[in-house]
């Protein structure tokens, strides 16, 4: 019998597994589905890609509850990481439309996070599928090839619960870096408001690197920059903690820049591989009508001079960018190798055109020559110029998509039918196809607002993760953050942010192909039958796994 396919209940273990796939969703009550050996092989990829599999064990109702030990042997064990697949509350699992591919929609507690064993043992309950995460990385060439791993369940006395094992493929090349911009906004003071420290103090800035190196392995490439407080998610009149890396003061009239505390920052995005940074909105969301909160310090001390209180239009606003706009350019150009993203205000429509277009005057001749991206779902709206780069809702980007264009896009709560995204109560399929619909439509980038927010919505208060995925409720499980805080301060996974990693790896091995070979064939094997959309896609779990390994074996044919 093949490795990973023992029966459920094998008479050799007293224990229930299965050895399944990333894919799977280990919820509890039903047995999971069992990884397929493609060509024998249970999991493989290239040098450096996270390569993952799990392990699912059902303990018996009248097995004691406790730690396990857990043992990883085989030539691939060095290589291999264990994390336990950890139930979170989901108060708000889906919508009430909810379309028949949501795998749950009443409330309860279903698999997202992923903690670290700190040790070589695992505390399980009875009477439930639980599931052992296991990442395998190979960095070195002589890595490479074909290796096993078994995984082993023992009893606190040593006697073996259970025992699978997993056939590991990798190939001896790396994937190149991913050629189009992936970015999923980082919020610096849900981490000094978690852990309790001073914004910017020595302990923030470890947190800080330490969440932005788990935002590379997630494979984003380009991060929110609070050079001044984002204007972001947060209600009218109210303002989040301050986290300004430009420095402003006031002298005799006059404003001049610090980049002091901007330079460490992106000392630090260039040592973890960003290759781009987005600039704080220049004015609030859901209208520009008002401008972000800035401190300006004074010979009398730190002012909250700009914010919900000082409209879009302020000349004093104006007087302000006329100094910091172009001396902001001119050291991000001599300081910054990467690409620069700008924004003006964040998901106008129709209704604020005209206070948009009133805002971006503001600023226009300011910002010349520069990118500038904003979130926009309507055709209408972005034919009128009012934004030069539109990042478009997946639900909403079919006329785009008629008219010749191949937008940015982006996905958030509002696009919970049919379409991917990256909820809890999902599929893992539907978050991982974005890879292939990224590189189908030729999108040049993808936005997500949240990869640490933990908030309630309009950040009225700071929320436990731990406890609440649904940012007090109004959102869908999973919607506001892809990590949770770590009580030692390390970043833990979740499910998703893995299987986002494997999405991008997706796209880079395609686009890879398509260099190798060309384009139409690299698309051939992603499309469906010719389904492939942003709202049309198999949830064949299986059936894309294959395809993956089929765009590999084509790499590995062209590179002879």
């Amino acid at each position: 019998m093949a490795a990973g396919h023992r029966p459920v209940l094998d008479e050799e273990f007293p224990v229930q597994s299965v050895l399944t796939d990333s894919l799977e969703k280990v919820l509890g009550q039903e047995t999971p589905r069992p990884a397929t050996p493609l060509d024998g092989v249970h999991v493989s990829g290239f040098l450096d890609e996270l390569l993952s599999l799990q392990l699912a064990v059902r303990l018996d109702e009248g097995e004691q509850a406790g730690e396990k030990r857990v043992r990883l042997s085989g030539s691939a064990a060095s290589l291999a990481r264990v994390h336990a697949v950890r139930r979170v509350p989901v108060s708000r699992p889906a919508p009430e439309d909810a379309d028949e591919h949501y795998l749950v929609t009443a409330p309860g507690e279903y698999p997202d996070l992923l903690e670290p064993l700190d040790s070589d043992t695992v505390l399980l309950r009875p009477g439930l599928w639980e599931a052992l995460w296991i990442d395998v990385r190979a960095t070195e060439g002589a890595e490479a090839g074909d290796l096993d791993l078994t995984i082993t369940l023992a009893g606190a006395g040593g006697h073996v619960l259970t025992e699978q094992t997993a056939r590991v493929r990798i190939h001896p090349h790396r994937l190149p870096p991913l050629t189009i911009t992936n970015t999923h906004w980082f919020h610096a003071d849900s981490l000094s408001t978690h852990y309790e420290v001073e914004v910017f103090s020595e302990e923030h800035w470890e947190l800080i690197r330490t969440f932005l190196a788990s935002a590379r392995e997630m494979d984003v490439t380009s991060v929110l920059t609070p050079t001044w407080t984002p204007p972001l998610d947060t209600a009218e009149g109210r303002t989040r903690p301050f986290v300004q890396l430009v420095g402003i003061r006031e002298d005799g009239g006059r404003y001049a820049p610090d980049f002091t505390q901007l330079d460490r920052w992106l000392g630090i995005c260039r040592e973890l591989g960003f290759t781009g940074i987005e600039i704080a909105h220049l004015f609030t969301q859901w209208g520009a009508r008002h401008t972000p909160a800035i401190q300006v310090a004074t010979d009398e001390g730190l002012e909250h001079r700009f914010g919900w209180h000082v409209p879009a239009t302020d000349p004093e606003y104006r007087r302000l960018l006329e100094t910091l706009i172009p001396a902001l350019r001119a050291h991000l150009e001599a300081h910054w190798e990467g690409q620069v993203l700008w924004h003006i205000s964040d998901e106008p429509s129709a209704e604020h055109l005209e206070a948009y277009r009133a805002a971006k005057a503001q600023v226009e001749d300011l910002l010349e020559g520069a990118e500038v991206v904003d979130a926009l779902s309507s055709l209408a709206f972005a034919e009128q110029g009012a934004v030069e780069v539109p990042i478009v809702a997946t639900d909403h980007v079919g006329p785009f998509l008629e008219a010749g264009r191949r937008p940015w896009v982006y996905y958030c709560v509002s696009q919970n039918r049919e379409v991917a995204n990256r909820f809890i109560a999902l599929p893992s399929v539907r978050s991982r196809v974005l890879g292939r619909q990224l590189f189908a439509f030729d999108a040049p980038g993808f936005l997500h607002w949240g990869f640490n927010f933990w908030w309630t919505q309009f950040a009225l208060r700071p929320v436990d993760p731990f406890e609440d995925t649904c940012a007090g409720g109004p959102f869908f499980g999973g919607d506001a953050f892809a990590v949770y805080p770590g009580p030692d301060g390390s970043a833990w996974p979740s499910l998703r942010h893995r299987v986002l990693a494997d999405a991008m790896a997706d796209h880079r091995a395609l686009t890879w192909l398509a260099q190798l070979t060309d384009r139409a064939r690299a698309r051939s094997l992603i499309d469906e039958g010719g389904t492939l959309s942003y709202a049309s896609f198999s949830y064949d779990e299986v059936e894309h796994l294959r395809a993956r390994r089929a765009v590999d074996a084509e790499i590995l044919a062209a590179l002879g």
